[in-house]
């Protein structure tokens, strides 16, 4: 009698198919075995009696050979993806295509990435099961439920920015392809932003002592990064079809409306599934997919005797004060947005910024004119002091203040100017530390 296959007896079993050569020859192999495989005569010549008993013993064969497929069966799917979705091409079948990397396995091992051929060498490598990466990677249309949490944060436009934070399983996976894959990619020097050692200050600091400073930004930058697009990142960095499939997928999700349909609730998909805000490998990855964009951005600054720095969706000129002839200003604008257009990205024409040195020139939230270090806005430090006061004389604070904002505040100062910021801190950190 065939027993249940459990799921870590299915491992061993996939490995006693192979060995007999494939899911038939391993079925008639347990038949034989086990004493139901049936020699096939011709029934004419049989006895009634003999007839009978022939049946009787095709219908135990037949019988056992369905118990057998439904092992087998489980077996392959504990070991192999077979499907992934709606839309998503794949084949456990592991085979070269025209699209592969030239040289992928020497480019894969110039920037350490992990050797990753096999679905069951990633699922290795994340720690968990074929079926579990299966599940993580899996796209539905309407599904009943993510492997993301849904909340939002106020934008300073005063709309809300939808965050979808993935679950603990999933963020795990996200972080080791980030650390182990992601990080190791490649990059332009003009990217600062989600980069070791560089920040919103590395970023200003570029553009001090500017003529003009022109501000432009990438409409609808982490939507517009889809998840064939992230697939071509991993299929540049060596990975081959199906590894990088599944890679791409689990770094994506699609955009999601909430629907209540007769007492249950479905997650309808509005459009192609891309970076969602909230997962850790999102920032780093539109780093890697904008090489060639910060590349040509770079050039056409350099034509025109302009700088160039790209902080996630912000693009930053700057002319720089000892630069000589006409700005070019026309040229650098139209040649921005056509260089966005052609690498799949649109420019949000109205958050277009030309800052001159007759008012203030900032660069992602800092004071960047003239000659000195880049620096918080004076309102903004006045604020912060005016709160301190308050705090010490026990006035309330304005609404919408609070001790861990003010902090937050403090700590930006302390980026910019050490001395202050160290010093504002500590004040308040000495209201934290009183009892309530």
């Amino acid at each position: 009698m065939s027993t249940t296959v459990t799921k870590i007896d299915r491992e061993t079993l996939w490995r006693l198919i192979v060995q007999a050569g494939g899911m038939k020859a391993y079925i008639d192999g347990q038949l034989r075995e086990r004493g139901f495989l049936v020699t096939r005569r011709d029934a004419d010549a049989m006895s009634d009696r003999e007839k009978d008993q022939y049946k009787k013993s095709l219908k135990q064969e037949a019988e056992e050979r369905r118990k057998l497929k439904r092992e087998t069966w489980g077996a392959y799917k504990a070991n192999h993806i077979v499907h992934l979705g709606e839309g998503v091409f794949w084949t456990d079948e592991l085979k070269e295509d025209k699209w592969d990397t030239p040289n992928s396995e020497e480019r894969a091992a110039e920037n350490e990435l992990p050797a990753l051929d096999k679905p069951t060498q990633l699922a290795e490598a994340l720690g968990v099961t074929i079926p579990q990466l299966k599940g993580m990677a899996y796209h539905r249309d309407a599904a009943t439920s993510l492997h993301y949490v849904r909340f939002t944060i106020p934008k300073r436009d005063g709309t809300e920015r939808p965050i979808w934070a993935p679950k603990k399983r999933l963020k795990a996976a996200q972080r080791w392809i980030l650390h182990n894959i992601v990080e190791r990619l490649p990059v332009h020097g003009a990217a600062q932003g989600f980069l070791v050692g560089r920040s919103i200050l590395s970023n200003a600091t570029v553009h001090a002592n500017a003529k003009i400073i022109l501000k432009m930004d990438i409409k609808e930058f982490f939507p517009t990064v889809t998840w064939r697009r992230v697939k071509g990142v991993f299929r540049r960095a060596g990975y081959r079809d199906g590894i990088s499939t599944l890679l791409a997928l689990l770094c994506t999700e699609a955009p999601r409306e909430i629907v209540e349909v007769e007492g249950k609730t479905y997650f309808v998909s509005l459009g192609p599934r891309c970076l969602p805000q909230g997962a850790p490998t999102s920032p780093a990855l539109t780093n890697a997919i904008c090489l060639r964009l910060d590349r040509r951005l770079a050039g056409l600054a350099a034509k025109y005797g302009w700088r160039y720095t790209r902080y996630a969706d912000d693009l930053t000129f700057s002319l720089p004060m000892e630069h000589k002839g006409p700005p070019k200003l026309g040229a650098m604008m139209g040649c921005t947005k056509r260089i966005v257009e052609a690498e799949g990205f649109e420019v949000k024409t109205e958050k277009t910024r030309v800052h001159r040195t007759g008012g203030r020139q900032s660069v992602t939230g800092l004071v960047v004119n003239g000659d000195g270090n880049p620096r918080t806005p004076r309102k903004l430090r006045r604020q912060l002091r005016s709160a301190i006061h308050k705090l010490k004389t026990n006035k309330p604070l304005k609404e919408g203040e609070s001790l861990a904002r003010l902090c937050g505040f403090a700590a930006f100062v302390y980026m910019t100017n050490p001395e202050l910021g160290k010093k504002m801190l500590a004040d308040l950190k000495g209201f934290g530390e009183r009892p309530a």
